[in-house]
């Protein structure tokens, strides 16, 4: 008998991804590809099969965690030592529990030699301050004791011009302060006694300043006190002017590898400056902060809370993850996407003689022939021909994307909610390759067995509502697509041909896109064609 310890699969590159059930239990006697839980990402729920057959031990995780890829799921005892087995569709790791090995009692290894810095004291005094005399210290931004680092703001001095922060030329415990404020200084006096390991070197911050000037480090001697000028001297304006922000140079690069405008910052220090503290505590609100409940972020008043059972008899139900992620995707796409919506109608009826035609060699492949491998190869056309609608917006909003590939993403209405899959490289598939695949991808979605991978990617959706009805409707954007197809249900409708009214299958369709990219008469042209190459299935293929 063995252990086995199955882990989570390879989940496309998700992390977090919430356990939504558990299939199994402890005493379970499971068989291979038996499912063990029910684990659901962003877009789509998915089960995790066994690798192999035994007996449950423990589980490892209850409804409601988050797992990520290599997470252990549950410990398994099988008769014979078996290795990983292959799941095509979702490979699980799993990893054998091997008996202790006895332990070895090593000889004392032989001490390893302990390196021991030597430090040094240094003197840190006034740098060239552009001529000033007698300046006012009016912030002592440290204390005896503090460890700073290079960079770090020391004292803060005021000219009757501006204001300026001196910053340390190294890192180092503060020994001593030789200044305090309301003190008048001149270059050259000193500041503060620092340590600092003489290994090492101090480095000089290359930091541009306006009216500052730029002196060379004093050399530091081998031993005893040294006195030492900072490079540079950050020139701060004064509080007069409204573009002022009142930080020193460690603050203002702390502010930029995080990406965070200072202006938005409130300085807790004096005369409002903002020291480390407050930039951390800012980061800290700002993603902590949670979204007004129920409005949309976008300032928009959220919809009043109303008690519905005051009316009668009600049930509320949660929402699963993907309806509420849709919701969210949605809203966003309509708040961030201006919308245009275009309407027409194709005539699909030698479209659908054609496809009726085929219903014998479907079923002699096994496959239902339906319109939509047909509507996915008339858009990948389309596409081609129209290579505006086949980019997207580039996240700078000045320029455009363009794909050198066609893939379409397919709406598909599942219980837990709205997923699309993607058929990638639509335009270089038979109308046969495509119903094979979309039956298959339909399936994976209605059984929770797609993966991210399956869902990302796309340049186009289509999202169709033929089989329930309806005239026309306006689908929503999948951003950052750039336009989505609608396709309402088939209508009979006398059409004149010249000479007599003759009945024709016309199928309405909408055609939503992003108006930053497309305009008008891109669309027209756009849908003109589709409709033309639905109308004559030749031109598929030409």
């Amino acid at each position: 008998m063995t252990k086995e310890i199955v882990k989570v699969p390879d989940l496309g590159g998700a992390d977090g991804v919430e356990v939504i059930e558990i299939c199994v239990a402890v005493g379970d006697q499971v068989a291979l590809e038996d499912s063990l839980v029910v684990l659901e990402t962003d877009k789509a729920s998915m089960e995790v099969p066994s690798p192999l057959a035994g007996t449950v031990l423990s589980i490892n995780v209850s409804d409601g965690d988050s797992l990520s890829e290599g997470d252990v799921i549950l410990e398994m005892e099988t008769e014979t030592e078996t290795e990983t087995a292959a799941v095509s569709d979702a490979p699980v790791a799993t990893e054998t529990i091997a008996a202790p090995a006895p332990e070895v009692v090593a000889a004392p290894a032989e001490p390893a030699p302990v390196t021991v810095s030597a430090t040094s004291i240094e003197v840190v005094s006034v740098p060239d301050i552009g001529g000033a005399e007698n300046v006012d210290v009016i912030e002592v931004c440290v204390s005896a004791g503090d460890e700073i680092a290079e960079g770090d703001s020391m004292v803060v001095l005021e000219t009757d011009k501006s204001s300026m922060e001196v910053p340390a030329p190294m890192a180092g415990k503060v020994l001593s302060v030789a200044v305090k404020e309301g003190d008048v200084i001149s270059e050259g006096g000193e500041i503060l006694q620092i340590e600092v390991v003489a290994s090492a070197a101090p480095v000089t911050a290359a930091v541009a300043a306006p009216a500052e000037s730029v002196a060379a480090a004093a050399p530091v001697a081998s031993s005893g006190p040294v006195i030492t000028e900072p490079a540079i001297v950050k020139a701060v304006p004064s509080k007069s002017t409204d573009s002022s922000i009142y930080a020193g140079p460690a603050v203002r690069r702390l502010a930029r590898e995080m990406g965070v405008e200072l202006t938005e910052v409130g300085g807790s220090g004096p005369r409002g400056r903002v020291s480390k503290d407050d930039l951390k505590s800012y980061v800290k609100t700002a993603l902590t902060a949670a979204p007004t409940k129920g409005g949309s972020g976008a300032g928009i008043p959220a919809i009043p809370a109303i008690d519905f059972s005051q009316f009668g008899e009600i049930t509320v139900e949660p929402l699963t993850k993907i309806h509420k992620l849709t919701a969210h995707n949605m809203q966003r796409n309509w708040l961030n996407v201006p919308h245009v919506t275009q309407f027409d109608d194709a005539n699909i009826t030698e479209l659908e003689d054609f496809r009726k035609g085929l219903k014998a060699e479907a079923e002699r492949r096994g496959l239902k022939i339906t319109p939509m491998p047909f509507l996915v190869k008339a858009c990948a056309k389309a596409l081609s021909e129209h290579p505006k609608f086949n980019a997207s917006l580039h996240e700078d909003g000045e320029q455009m994307v363009y794909k050198h590939y066609i893939n379409i993403g397919i709406a598909v209405d599942t219980p837990a909610g709205l997923v699309v899959p993607v058929i990638r490289d639509a335009d270089k598939k038979s109308i046969w390759a495509l119903a094979a695949e979309i039956a298959e991808l339909a399936d994976k979605a209605k059984n929770r067995k797609l993966k991210p991978a399956d869902m990302q990617g796309g340049c186009f959706s289509i999202s169709s509502l033929g089989g329930i009805g309806g005239l026309g409707f306006t689908p929503i954007v999948n951003a950052p697509e750039v336009a989505i197809l609608g396709v309402s249900r088939l209508t009979v409708k006398p059409l004149w041909n010249g000479s007599e009214f003759v009945p024709a299958k016309m199928l309405p369709l909408s055609l939503s896109y992003d108006h930053r990219a497309i305009n008008g008469g891109d669309a027209g042209r756009f849908f003109t064609y589709l409709a033309d190459v639905l109308g004559d299935i030749r031109k598929m293929v030409m």
